[in-house]
């Protein structure tokens, strides 16, 4: 040790005393091996140049480092060699590191927190803050970079001389919805940040004045008075819940203040008549509705059902999706309310076969509505409920005095309802306006409640919706600072009486948009909050996310997740299969055999009439007239055949030739059968039932007189057929019947049909109003009631039949037959018209009887006027013709000597009771004297009687 001390006091430096200190250290120690120098530096040795070289240095020896330029050491700056060979701290680094400027670390007016502690060289931090009084103008930290500088410009606190701006604000912190529990931390919060930032309303600070409203519009009004008629002057009104707001946005104009709102959804507050300066941040509840409509669509159901609490919310919501279903083409089958017994409501819903059912309740209500639905078992593969989202998770699990279901019945009835929720908490980790996270923002507020369950602290879901609405409320303020500035206006200008300032707040807060912590803060025309809605599904207990919609973009975000007790998603109703209704085919063959027969019948009577025209019996019946009767009556029955085809036989587009088809050999075969009845009555009624002189009744019967009038109705009948079929042509109309269960599949239903013929005017071409008769009925009527003025021949052919029922006349010998036949029509038009428009909706009844009516009313008019004529020349054997009648020999007896023998007989007993009253006056005999020296005859039609002899003894007999 002494030699070790010697050396630097002798200041050898020969190399030979360098040798000598060598070895005499390493015989009386080990020493320190000499170290590396930090960068950008060196180590300065003691008693040491740089021309003596030492590879260890004595116990107790000290090196210092130095750095180069103006950098400066950090970390030990001088170590020591100690007895076990190592230098001190070498656990802890020395750098050489360039500084940043001194002036950084001191603050005028506040304090400076350096770390690391020590100098201020490159990585060292600053953190600045003011003393109270004084605000911070600047960052509250800076950093010294490689090149030692600091990265940000110096901040300076300033003296807090900014103006305040008052916000009058009601928490519900009791009530019935206590949102102001966990709303006014947020809204605190918000308020500290807003104050503290630089960049927003740097001159101003916020401040809250806020009472609790308790939720009560009653104790609101009390609270809402205070506000406004105590200093100082609040420049916005925060109120939370619906019924508060109400009351504050209605009252808010008459202040021009403008309302912000962060705890109210009811729909009604979107009246821009009624609260022109109302905002919120709350979406509105009508927000779900959107949602649902774009899940009705995705699972591509038309038919919903709604049931609700009846309270102004849902009712409010309700109605708008009304409206939006409706905009989208679906449709609300049902709709149920209820107050507080949901029973009656939820049997409705059953029984008119609901399936997608949204439910629109509270929680309390809720429980009492699945506990009705578990009882009509109005759940399952086939149901789908759709409900608000912001119960609690086991709102289905907690017991309820007020309901007799069990936990499990309740959790076997909720299961696989859809919920729809507003999203309240951006869930993308996005740093917004505050440089919050979301995730952050709870943990803060966390804090800020002092650890309180979020479960039991009103309004925590609410609280992020506050906390946006003072940013709102304060980036539209700082927005309006410019506008007013130009105007020569500043925000704490404003009084109640400013109209110019209110109308700057609004249209900076109608053009507000940031990231909030809530998500993406906007506002819609009506001042309402958009925002995206989560889509939950109950799975097996517990809510899944499945979807999100955003409605400002109109994008849904779907994980394709949902899952159903079925397969797929449930239908939205039954499943209704559609049935044609097909005419029975046996029935239609039997018919048509019978037609069949009857046209044969009609060409029988045809061929007859014709091949014995010559007879005079035949010719005194109007053969051609006859000719048309058949013609008609064949035709007639050939319009069976047209009647009976339907869909089943012919295409869609080919069933309209068919139904006028019908009607052209109805309307024609109408017109040449009646027609030519019709007008042998008529002539017969003309000629023979006038009280003119003799001379008239032997007017000669014109033959073309009888054809022109079938010839007109003809023609008639032609044109409004033309008419008809041109202008208002025939098409197909379905007929729908009540839906029929079948016996397989309990969800599915028949629906049957039935085509029929119609056409728009079917009223005005029928003549009357048949409204819901079938074209079976009118082609049956047609002779009735088609154009009106044909019932009425019908109704004229009637009385000329019975007014005619005495005439006898050689001209037309068949007028009574005929009558008979216009009454068969008559009667069978009559029964068949009440009877087929009851049956028209049955394909099978209705046919059978229009076409047995038609084929009834042809053989009778058949029979009736032909038969008698076959029977009487099969009977008599009067085939001859006139010519061969000239020629027979004996005492034929003419045709209609029988006829004029009874005309004869009747005569001569109107004359005996004429006798009989001239004989009772005695003055008279004078008078038979003369009359008995004329020979004078009677004429009776066209044939003499000589009654002299027969006057005569008669007259002696009563003398």
């Amino acid at each position: 040790n002494l030699i070790l001390a010697l050396f630097p006091l002798t200041k050898i430096y020969s190399l030979e005393s360098l040798i000598i200190f060598n070895y005499l250290h390493i015989f009386f120690s080990s020493g320190c091996a000499i170290i590396r120098p930090p960068r950008d530096g060196g180590i300065r040795y003691r008693g040491l140049t740089q021309e003596q070289v030492v590879q260890v240095l004595p116990v107790d020896y000290e090196i210092e480092y130095i750095c180069r330029g103006n950098r400066v050491i950090v970390g030990p700056k001088v170590r020591k060699c100690l007895p076990d060979g190592t230098w001190t701290d070498l656990n802890q680094r020395s750098k050489c590191l360039l500084p940043c400027a001194r002036v950084w670390t001191s603050l005028e007016n506040g304090r400076v927190t350096v770390h690391p502690p020590g100098p201020a060289v490159e990585g060292t931090i600053l953190h600045y803050s003011c003393l109270e009084g004084f605000i911070l103008v600047g960052r509250n930290s800076t950093q010294c970079t490689k090149l030692g500088k600091w990265d940000s410009p110096k901040p300076v606190c300033h003296c807090e001389c900014k103006k305040k701006l008052y916000i009058g604000a009601l928490f519900p912190m009791s009530g019935g919805w206590p949102g102001g529990q966990a709303c006014l931390p947020a809204a605190q919060m918000a308020l500290d940040l807003v104050n503290k930032r630089t960049d927003i309303l740097p001159d101003y600070e916020l401040e809250l004045i806020y009472y609790d409203s308790m939720c009560d519009p009653g104790e609101a009004t009390k609270l809402l008075y205070d506000l406004l008629y105590t200093e100082p002057i609040k420049i916005v009104l925060m109120p939370g819940c619906s019924s508060v707001s109400t009351l504050v946005a209605e009252a808010a104009r008459m202040w021009n203040l403008i309302v912000l709102s962060y705890g109210s959804s009811s729909p009604a507050l979107s009246n821009r008549q009624r609260f022109p300066t109302f905002f919120r941040t709350h979406p509105s509840a009508t927000l779900h509705n959107p949602t649902r409509v774009q899940l009705f669509q995705k699972w591509k159901w038309t038919k919903i059902a709604t049931i609700q609490q009846t309270t102004e919310v849902f009712t409010s919501t309700l109605d708008d999706l009304e409206q939006r279903v409706k905009e989208a083409g679906i449709e609300i089958s049902v709709r149920q309310s209820f107050l507080t017994d949901p029973a009656v409501a939820v049997k409705n819903l059953k029984r008119q076969d609901a399936r997608i059912i949204v439910g629109l309740f509270y929680e309390t209500e809720a429980r009492k509505v699945f506990c009705e639905v578990y009882k009509e078992k109005l759940y399952g593969k086939k149901y789908v409920w759709f409900l608000i989202g912001w119960y609690a998770d086991n709102w289905f699990k907690i017991k309820d005095p007020s309901i007799n279901c069990t936990v499990e019945q309740m959790t076997e009835a909720v299961e696989g309802h859809v919920t729809t929720e507003i999203v309240m908490l951006n869930p993308e980790t996005v740093r917004g306006a505050s440089n919050l996270t979301s995730q952050e923002f709870l943990a803060q507020l966390m804090s800020k409640l002092g650890g309180k369950n979020p479960e039991e602290t009103g309004g925590f879901q609410e609280a992020p919706l506050a906390y946006d609405a003072v940013w709102a409320l304060a980036l539209a303020l700082n927005k309006t600072v410019g506008p007013l500035k130009a105007k020569g206006r500043r925000l704490e200008d404003f009084n109640y009486n400013n109209k110019d300032i209110t109308a700057e707040i609004y249209r900076a807060l109608n053009t507000s948009s940031f990231e909030g912590v809530s998500g993406h803060v906007v506002f819609d025309a009506q001042g309402s909050r958009m925002a995206w809605t989560l889509i939950e599904q109950l799975q097996g207990g517990s809510y899944k996310k499945i979807g999100y919609y955003d409605m400002t973009k109109g994008n849904l975000s779907w994980y394709g997740n949902d899952r159903w007790i079925g397969s797929d998603p449930p239908a939205d109703q039954t499943v209704v299969i559609q049935k044609f209704r097909y005419l029975s085919q046996k029935l239609f063959v039997s018919v048509s055999v019978f037609a069949g027969l009857g046209i044969l019948m009609g060409i029988v009577c045809l061929t007859f009439n014709i091949y014995n025209s010559n007879v005079r019996y035949i010719q005194n019946s109007q053969p051609y007239l006859n000719n048309m009767t058949a013609v008609g009556c064949m035709m007639a029955l050939a319009a069976v055949f047209p009647l009976g085809i339907d869909g089943l036989h012919v295409r869609n587009s080919q069933f309209p030739v068919v139904c006028q088809f019908r009607l052209w050999l109805l309307g024609l075969g109408f017109s040449l059968a009646y027609g030519s009845m019709f007008t042998k009555i008529w002539w017969v009624h003309t000629v023979f039932t006038k009280k003119d002189e003799k001379k008239d009744k032997r007017k000669h019967l014109e033959p073309w007189k009888l054809y022109a009038t079938v010839g007109v109705l003809l023609v008639i009948d032609i044109l409004s057929l033309m008419i008809w079929q041109i202008v208002d042509p025939l098409h197909i109309t379905v007929e729908k019947f009540t839906k029929e269960a079948p016996k397989g599949d309990v969800d599915q239903l028949i629906e049957p049909l039935l085509q029929h013929c119609s056409s728009e005017k079917m009223n005005t071409w029928l003549g009357k109003n048949l409204s819901g008769f079938d074209t079976v009925f009118s082609v049956v009527c047609f002779w009735c009631v088609v154009y009106g003025y044909k019932g009425l021949l019908l109704l004229l052919g009637i009385f000329l039949a019975y007014e005619t029922k005495s005439v006898s006349t050689e001209k037309i010998n068949d007028h009574r037959a005929v009558g008979m036949a216009i009454y068969n029509v008559s009667v069978l038009c009559m029964i068949t018209a009440p009877v087929t428009m009851i049956l028209s909706s049955k394909q099978d009844a209705s046919f059978a009887f229009a076409s047995l009516a038609i084929i009834f009313s042809v053989y009778i008019t058949l029979v009736v006027l032909f038969v008698p004529k076959m029977r009487r020349l099969i009977t008599r054997g009067e085939w001859q013709s006139d010519q061969q009648e000239t020629m027979k020999t004996g005492s034929s007896t003419n045709n209609n000597d029988e006829e004029k023998s009874r005309q004869l007989e009747r005569e001569n007993k109107e004359l005996q009771k004429i006798i009989q009253e001239v004989l009772c006056h005695l003055h008279f005999v004078h008078l038979l004297s003369v009359h008995l020296s004329h020979e004078r005859s009677i004429d009776f039609m066209d044939s003499k009687f000589n009654v002299k002899n027969y006057f005569i003894s008669d007259l002696k007999t009563m003398w």
